[in-house]
């Protein structure tokens, strides 16, 4: 019978090697402002991805990210093995929205030279409020064409200049827009690429949108997380009348959730791999998978306890893993051949989804058998030593039996 448990420091110094790296990368990314460690899309952070390729190949992300520099801008630049540079920065699409006028009242509409002088007046001489100051087709004169001061103000500030088409603002860039923008910051910031560098012979995409996250929502969703985790440890506890199940089963937990995030932020580090909006539904994913796979052992464990009360608690809970080993493997693996098929087959949109799934699939199934339940062992050893040592120090001295 192969000793899962007698072999415990070996599975604990595996999970030690893929965590300590982990939480390094992690680490990383407040430490160099994003540029390393974990890289978060703009669903989170906003802003825009550009993807731009110059005419001149020769061009470096240095000099790109010292235009924008020059410029007043951020960015993180870089280079595809196909030459488009992938730019992301801050939200540079979008033209600020013209402010809602506030409604004039009309005048009544009349011939003389002072009703053409009133704002309400300017628009023409129909009886019907007009929001334009073009021509309507009346042969009454309009305020345009009259050498008024006031014909002057009417196509620049007045309310009927906010319906003008000029006015109305840039609608933000669709993902895969390939006309590279003329107008705005964007047209600023092409014409800077341009001056400095080149022309720029190709656009795959112009992206700009705002935060989909926003700080309070992620403020919300580990505050559930942490919520959540509470109620498992308690629940667990409960379940099984021993707060050692709870606690070990939550380490398992937390193990899992260090794994994906330290390999996504390894990955964001080496091939700028970045964590989009998708990646919290695959952690919430991920932890339900933890605790359901260490709660089946945890109950096979509490009912050998029963069956095999003589036996060492590390012999039972060995016995227990290698009971359910086939049940968690296979269960596992069929899950990661349907998560591989996606992950092959299922296009770049779930990639990642998928990738994070998968880590946690096998983070999951390995702390369960390998972690949770070895620590357990530990955990029981332990109290086991301190109360038989208080038990031995506090015992009562045996009476004579009196003669």
């Amino acid at each position: 019978m192969f000793d899962i448990i007698g072999k415990k420091k070996w599975f604990f110094l595996v999970s030690l090697l893929v965590t300590i790296p982990g939480l390094f990368f992690i680490l990383l990314t407040p430490i160099t402002g994003g540029r390393e460690g974990l890289q978060f899309t703009i669903d989170y952070t906003g802003g825009t991805t550009w993807q731009i390729k110059f005419a001149n190949e020769n061009i470096t992300t240095e000099q790109v990210a010292d235009v924008f520099h020059a410029n007043g801008l951020q960015a993180i630049v870089v280079k595809q093995a196909n030459g488009f540079m992938d730019i992301k920065t801050e939200a540079i699409g979008l033209l600020a929205a013209a402010p809602s006028p506030t409604p004039l009242p009309t005048l009544a509409p009349s011939g003389s030279p002072g009703a053409s002088g009133s704002p309400g007046a300017s628009a023409s001489g129909s009886p019907a409020p007009s929001g334009s100051a073009a021509p309507s087709g009346s042969p009454a004169p309009s305020a345009s064409a009259s050498p008024a001061p006031s014909a002057s103000a009417a196509p620049s500030g007045s309310a009927g200049a906010s319906a003008s088409p000029s006015a109305s603002p840039t609608p933000p860039a669709a993902i895969g827009n390939t006309q590279l923008p003329t107008e705005g910051r964007g047209g600023e910031m092409v014409k800077a690429l341009q001056a400095a560098l080149g022309p720029i012979a190709e656009q795959a995409s112009l992206t700009t949108i705002g935060a989909v996250v926003s700080s309070e929502l992620v403020n919300q969703a580990l505050l559930l997380i942490l919520v959540g985790s509470i109620g498992i440890l308690l629940w667990i506890t409960y379940r099984f009348q021993d707060v050692k199940f709870g606690v070990t089963a939550l380490v398992a937990l937390v193990h899992d959730v260090i794994v994906v995030v330290g390999i996504f932020a390894m990955l964001g580090t080496i091939f700028r791999i970045e964590i989009d909006a998708l990646f919290v539904t695959a952690m919430l994913t991920v932890i339900g998978f933890s605790v359901h796979d260490t709660i089946v052992v945890f109950d096979r464990i509490r009912e050998n306890r029963a069956r095999h009360a003589g036996e060492s608690f590390a012999d039972i809970v060995n016995h227990s893993i290698l009971q359910t080993f086939a049940r968690s493997i296979m269960t596992s693996f069929t899950v990661v051949l349907t998560l591989l098929a996606l992950f092959l087959f299922g296009g770049s949109a779930i990639r990642n989804f998928v990738l994070a799934l998968l880590i946690g699939i096998v983070s999951g199934t390995y702390s369960s058998i390998f972690n949770a339940s070895p620590l357990l062992v530990v955990w029981h050893n332990w109290e086991s030593r301190r109360l038989g040592r208080t038990n031995s120090s506090r015992a009562p001295r045996t009476r004579r039996a009196a003669s």
